[in-house]
């Protein structure tokens, strides 16, 4: 994924890139042949003319190459979710606070334009006063490589696909969270499917679903006072609106359907390339964009930082059978809405 596009972009150079695999090694200098193949990170990040690097590696390797890439005095632009761990996720806090380098977490639905319209519909109280939303991120059962098959090493529905809508719900909703209750089962891998419960700043309530032992969905569904929001990544065409008091009749149900198609804006993806997700270019350029323009407003690593948080929170409510309230940095509990740029400060691992 993140190849193919590095290698296109017009925004972008690749001159290197490193796999320690030697056939995956062979299959990227296939794909990338103007790009020096290297083994190791280390002789990667030695070379004086990357300016930028993009880690996506299997999470466990996230934190310690992280680190050494801002020792090296390269721009991150890192995989989510942050670290496999908080410890972990705290050292390349630290590390990135430290080196006044562009530490992005790769939190790329915030790219999706409709995710991006969504937000603007409720800052615009489209759907009045945020009620709650019931999300689903699921795939189906596939062979896992050994290292997403154990949450040590980085696996875990939470994880692998929690970690987008921890952070995208309270992003949407531009309100943090302040208490998570959860329950996790292992069916085919560890922790490969969790339910979890949110409670946002000012009352709104999120349920998920998370496994990697269902079916290919992502959908997000957003509850207010005036009506809701409905987004289907995958399938979807356009944001779906439905008012509180819906009279629409079948006729006009067809006629709105089409209307949504026709302005989607991702017409000409869905019918080229119906199994694309186009926010991975969009999150990509706008790093190489940060890079070159430090003014830009992104999801940093903080943000990441914040997401693994809630994992760790999630992980806590459900081996203790009970929800749990969320304390931040100040071991302050979370009680009252963050300004509208969303930027809460960094959950710490305490909780009560």
């Amino acid at each position: 994924m993140h190849l193919n596009i590095l290698t296109q972009s017009a925004a972008i150079k690749l001159v290197a890139l490193a796999e320690a695999d030697p056939e995956r090694r062979a299959e990227a200098r296939r794909r990338a042949p103007a790009a020096i193949a290297y083994a190791s990170y280390e002789d990667l990040l030695a070379r004086p003319e990357v300016e930028a690097v993009v880690i996506c590696l299997p999470t466990a390797l996230h934190a310690e190459v992280a680190r050494a890439a801002f020792a090296a005095g390269k721009h991150v632009y890192l995989e989510k979710p942050l670290a496999a761990s908080l410890v972990e996720g705290e050292a390349v806090l630290a590390a990135w606070q430290r080196s006044n380098l562009v530490g992005m977490i790769g939190f790329n639905y915030r790219f999706n334009a409709l995710y991006q319209a969504a937000r603007r519909q409720i800052g615009a109280a489209a759907i009045g006063a945020p009620l709650g939303a019931q999300t689903t991120f699921s795939a189906a059962a596939r062979n896992l490589p050994d290292w997403k098959r154990q949450r040590r090493t980085g696996g875990s529905a939470l994880l692998d696909l929690g970690s987008h809508h921890l952070d995208l719900v309270p992003f949407l909703f531009r309100r943090p969270a302040v208490a998570v209750a959860a329950r996790i089962e292992s069916r085919q891998s560890e922790d490969d499917t969790a339910w979890i419960q949110l409670e946002l700043a000012g009352g709104a309530v999120v349920q998920s679903l998370f496994s990697l032992s269902a079916v290919d969905e992502d959908r997000v569904t957003l509850y207010g006072s005036a009506g809701k929001l409905s987004v289907d990544r995958i399938h979807g065409w356009n944001v779906e609106y439905a008012p509180a008091h819906a009279a629409t009749g079948r006729l006009g149900a067809f006629t709105e359907q089409l209307r949504r198609i026709a302005g989607s804006p991702y017409l000409r993806e869905r019918v080229l390339a119906p199994s694309s997700e186009p926010s991975f270019r969009t999150s990509l350029e706008h790093f190489a964009a940060v890079v070159r323009n430090r003014q830009l407003d992104y999801p940093d690593l903080s943000h990441g930082y914040q997401a693994l948080a809630l994992v760790e929170a999630a992980e806590a409510a459900a081996k203790q059978n009970q929800p749990l309230r969320l304390r931040n940095s100040h071991n302050v509990e979370i009680t009252a809405p963050e300004h509208d740029s969303y930027q809460p400060a960094p959950l710490h691992g305490a909780l009560t």
